[in-house]
């Protein structure tokens, strides 16, 4: 589950999930919310495997995103499926979407970049806890 908060000029994002691949998979559903308003209407047209490797998680988040973001920046897509797998360090991603048809989606906020500020990643007593700001 992912929530949106306001910060300042910033936008935020708190992820909660009850595993670190339903955590990242969710943030990245979040990033793309922000993006499109109507997520759910971007189907799974073009796929493609992400890998990253960062040992601490909360700079793994931050890369993972900022991936994501420049996928959308260079190629225009809009991803809306996630399937990540996290290990010793290590992400490995399938993610699935489409370019952005502006007849069909609804741009939203603009994502410059994923920032450091306030970057968290979590255990929790339920499972994990992150949360990233996004500069607007």
């Amino acid at each position: 589950m992912y929530e949106i908060f306001e910060h300042t000029a910033d936008i935020g994002l708190r992820v909660t999930a009850p595993d670190l691949p339903t955590l990242f998979a969710e943030a990245g559903r979040g990033l793309f919310s922000l993006i499109v308003e109507n997520l759910e209407d971007v189907q799974a047209v073009d796929r493609l495997r992400i890998a990253l490797e960062e040992p601490e998680l909360a700079f793994l988040l931050f890369d993972w995103l900022k991936e994501l973001l420049y996928r959308f920046d260079t190629e225009h897509l809009l991803l809306a499926r996630f399937d990540v797998r996290i290990s010793d360090g290590s992400l490995e991603a399938e993610v699935s979407g489409e370019r952005v048809d502006p007849r069909r989606h609804r741009l939203d906020h603009e994502v410059k970049a994923i920032t450091y500020h306030g970057l968290k990643v979590e255990q929790t007593g339920g499972g994990w806890l992150a949360e990233i700001i996004a500069d607007i």
